[in-house]
């Protein structure tokens, strides 16, 4: 027994050895909680633009038309995306089905982009004369896809109340559902240059192409209609594009300023696509709808997202005065349901939309009425309403696949070209222009000293500007010799062991956690504020490797010398080469431990923007790759650690 007794107690002192100590210096709080998430909803408030206004009806054309015009051009047609809108709209029809009383049921593929097909259904009514109007139906995150039962029940309704209903396949969702759809995909479209969201808008407008390409297809009487992230892409369509005469979101979006305070609202890469909010805000596509109908549809107890009581009212508020100086205030109408209240397109928000198609579109030739037509039997099986796609169809995955195959344009550097002052300078401000790194005053504010065995310990929160505070640890014995500054994919806490090693070999060493990792983690939703900063102009990437930098020049100028950054991880390793090639005075040197080897892995692996949020900065795979960027901090040494043989083959200077 005292044996057994004596060898616990062993295991014990050792446990509570130096790292064990340290442990518990790195895992205590710097800076206040909450208090990262209330500096990044600060900084992405600061940064939208101001609600919609103008003082007359001519004026608000001119600043929508403007509006559009900005956001194809900064949004969404850059790079390929700009060629892809001048293809043609593709569509191949494949034969009907039985529908009901009344209708049959179409079916189609269109081309998005060359080799990129997306499966639809025509709902006809079985007798058409002269115009009639048309609806384009998309769906949100469900994974039925087109098949869900609440969309059929809607598209039958209008077939019978003889309107042409087009129900389309979004991505991610029904036949095109799985990984190589994933919606977090088109971010790494994003990071080669081109905006993924192009997908997204182009499979709507070719499908307004289609519809109004049908002999009986009336271009005055235009519709769309969809729920949650159908709703999303009713409010894009419908204020982009000027064809659409009848808009009626459903629990779709609420503005960027909304989001920011109501998490359950913050939205997925599709709708929070890179740059939108530094040309326009979601009220602002409300407003943009003006003085067409509209009728914004949302629930009052909605247990997904988007819920009546705070989305709509800043909505109307923005909107409702631009409508007026049409003299059209009733055609911004709105509808909040009660009956069952929660997130649905059930019979009560289908027969708010039929309200408003019967009180819009009827006319002396058509009269169209607002009740439901019991359809449920008619409802069809996903085998059923299945389109055949080509076996080849590429996917969001494979579009970011072609799109990297590409070099980036500037590759690796021969030594000659390093040794061009000139050439390096361009591409430093063309790196810089990408990764917009933060800057600004830094502030020191010492938090708390204390002390384990012979190792002094020191908290400091360090405040970049006014927007990003940067929560340090540093440990010091005797005299240091040099100092090493510590990032990780882990946070800081996981940092003991190492820091004790440095310790031990004379280095002072600073545990830093930048924003997104550690104590710097937000508490929820932390990718989605990432999407958020880079839909107001920011960058993750930008925010971290300036934080980083920020720290490496405090250091240098209170101790008269430059440090070395160790970074474990992918992430932290990918942010510690880009600070380190933007400032080469405050950081001698880089350990790299686990680094990529190429950002072309996040595309090749199809990893979404969630697991690597800060590495996916717009076009930054267009110009550069890591290798690249570590010829940018040469001669300066980079030592690889747990490394792959691709990261040791392209980051090893030669």
């Amino acid at each position: 027994m005292l044996i057994h007794l004596g060898l616990l107690l062993g295991c014990l002192v050792s446990q509570a050895g130096p790292a064990g100590d340290l442990s518990q210096s790195l895992a205590q709080p710097v800076v206040p909680a909450r208090q990262t998430l209330a500096e990044v909803q600060d900084s992405i408030e600061a940064r939208l633009p101001p609600p919609p206004t103008a003082a007359t009806a001519d004026e608000w054309i001119a600043k929508a038309r403007k509006y559009r015009e900005d956001t194809f051009a900064k949004v969404i047609f850059r790079g390929e995306a700009a060629r892809w809108r001048e293809v043609p709209t593709r569509a191949e029809w494949l034969g009907q089905i039985e529908g009901g009383p009344g209708y049959t049921i179409r079916k189609l593929r269109f081309e998005v982009i060359p080799g990129f097909w997306i499966p639809a259904l025509l709902y006809e009514p079985s007798v058409l004369s002269g115009k009639v109007p048309v609806v384009l139906n998309v769906n949100g995150h469900d994974a039925n896809g087109k098949a869900a039962d609440y969309k059929q029940i809607r598209c039958i309704n209008l077939a019978k109340k003889g309107i042409l209903a087009l129900n389309l396949e979004w991505l991610g969702m029904g036949q095109l559902g799985g990984k190589a759809n994933d919606h977090g995909l088109i971010n790494g479209i994003d990071l080669c240059g081109t905006s993924g969201i192009a997908l997204h808008y182009l499979s709507m407008s070719r499908g307004l192409d289609i519809l109004l390409g049908l002999e009986h297809a009336d271009p005055a009487r235009v519709g769309v209609t969809g729920l949650s992230g159908g709703g999303w892409q009713t409010i894009y369509i419908s204020s982009l594009d000027e064809r659409v005469s009848l808009s009626n979101p459903v629990a779709g979006y609420s503005s960027f300023r909304t989001r920011i305070r109501h998490f359950s609202d913050l939205g997925d890469s599709e709708q929070t696509a890179s740059e939108l909010a530094t040309v326009v805000d979601y009220d602002h596509l409300t407003a943009m709808r003006a003085p067409r109908p509209t009728l914004l549809t949302y629930n009052a107890k909605d247990n997904c997202c988007f819920a009546a009581p705070h989305a709509l009212p800043p909505l109307l508020a923005a909107a409702g005065p631009i409508f007026r100086l049409f003299d059209r205030p009733g055609n911004l109408r709105s509808h909040i349901n009660t009956d069952p209240g929660t997130h649905n397109y059930e019979l009560d928000n289908r027969t708010a939309f039929y309200q408003m198609v019967s009180d819009q579109w009827s006319n002396t030739a058509q009269v169209f009425n607002p009740q439901e037509i019991p359809s449920k039997t008619e409802v069809k099986t996903p085998e059923q309403l299945a389109v055949e796609l080509p076996a080849d169809n590429l996917s969001i995955a494979k579009v970011a696949q072609k799109l990297a195959e590409k070099e980036p344009r500037y590759s690796r550097d021969s030594p000659e070209a390093r040794a061009a002052s000139d050439i390096s300078a361009e591409r430093l401000a063309r790196l810089r222009s990408l990764v917009k790194p933060v800057v600004g005053e830094l502030r020191a504010e010492p938090i708390k000293e204390s002390s384990v065995g012979e190792t002094k310990v020191a908290a400091w929160k360090l405040k970049v500007g006014d927007s990003w505070s940067v929560p340090v640890v540093e440990f010091s014995r005797g005299e240091p010799k040099s100092t090493t500054i510590l990032i990780a994919d882990e946070g800081r806490s996981s940092l003991a062991k190492r820091v004790e090693a440095l310790l031990e070999t004379g280095q002072r060493v600073l545990a830093v956690d930048l924003y997104g990792f550690g104590e710097s983690t937000l508490p929820s939703h932390g990718y989605l504020f990432a999407l958020t900063l880079g839909a107001v102009g920011e960058r993750p990437l930008g925010v971290t490797s300036g934080e980083l930098i920020a720290v490496a020049q405090w250091v240098a100028k209170r101790d008269g010398r430059a440090s070395t950054v160790e970074a474990s991880g992918p992430r932290t390793s990918s942010i510690a080469l880009v600070a380190s090639a933007l400032d080469d005075k405050a950081i001698a040197a880089l350990v790299l431990r686990r680094p990529l080897g190429s950002l072309k892995e996040l595309i090749e692996t199809q990893q979404p923007y969630s697991t690597h949020p800060e590495l996916f900065a717009f076009g930054l795979l267009e110009w550069f790759d890591l290798k690249t960027i570590a010829g940018l901090v040469a001669p300066r040494t980079i030592r690889l650690e747990e490394a792959s043989e691709r990261a040791v083959r392209e980051l090893t200077p030669r």
